[in-house]
């Protein structure tokens, strides 16, 4: 059974749908942002458009991200980084988990209203299923990671420190920049899609800009920008 083109029945070109959505997740730019910066270009889409090309096409994209790189990352010498961060929801509290690896990579998102280690254990778990088994896990001192890191055996590879675990919250930032730009978030759900679909951009375009000479550079961003406009092609 040949697959079925995911831009069927769209009358707006796959590029532009393209460059729409990785606009309004890659930058901190709004809807009405990414309208304006498309209609200087000729482009004339209102923001709802915008909004339905990427709650249908964002996470199509992420996913594709996400399997082209998936495979490449699983490697137990690799260390991660966990993390949770507070995030606001209708005034109430919840928590976003997150890991990250040595290069800065987003592997996995959650979105919980807990952090106790029920929550811990299921987040590990869920990593480790994708991703494989690290060599060294370094967390904060919240005693829910520690609980669940013994009771799946991996107790022995916890390491916490003050300024052991930077990687992860520098990374928070970009995410901060666009939670800002949305003036946060309304609902759980919309929350964990965002979430999943800015770390799997981000990790695309991600080049270590300031370790690489500017050659490099332009390589990386090109390749990585070759890669985005050529998902879900038909």
């Amino acid at each position: 059974m040949t697959k079925k083109p995911p831009f069927r029945y769209f009358r707006t070109s796959p590029e532009i749908i393209r460059l729409a959505v990785m606009m309004h997740v890659r930058f901190p730019l709004s809807l009405r942002n990414v309208e304006d910066l498309l209609h200087e270009r000729g482009i004339d889409v209102s923001h709802e458009a915008v909004r339905f090309w990427w709650h249908r096409f964002g996470p199509m994209f992420a996913n594709e991200i996400r399997k082209r790189r998936v495979e490449g990352m699983k490697s137990n010498r690799w260390r991660w980084h966990l993390d949770e961060m507070f995030v606001k929801i209708k005034g109430e509290r919840h928590y976003l988990w997150r890991v990250v690896d040595h290069e800065g990579e987003v592997l996995e998102s959650y979105v919980t209203k807990k952090r106790d280690k029920k929550v811990a254990l299921k987040f590990l778990r869920k990593a480790m299923r994708k991703h494989g088994q690290p060599e060294a896990i370094v967390t904060d001192r919240l005693r829910s990671y520690g609980a669940a890191l013994k009771e799946i055996g991996a107790g022995h590879r916890q390491e916490t420190g003050r300024w052991l675990n930077n990687r992860a919250e520098n990374s928070h930032l970009p995410f901060r920049r666009r939670e800002w730009t949305m003036l946060r978030f309304r609902q759980m759900r919309s929350l964990q899609k965002f979430a999943a679909v800015h770390a799997s951009v981000l990790n695309l375009f991600n080049s270590e800009r300031s370790l690489s000479s500017r050659p490099d550079f332009k390589l990386n961003r090109a390749a990585a920008l070759a890669e985005w406009r050529g998902l879900c092609a038909e």
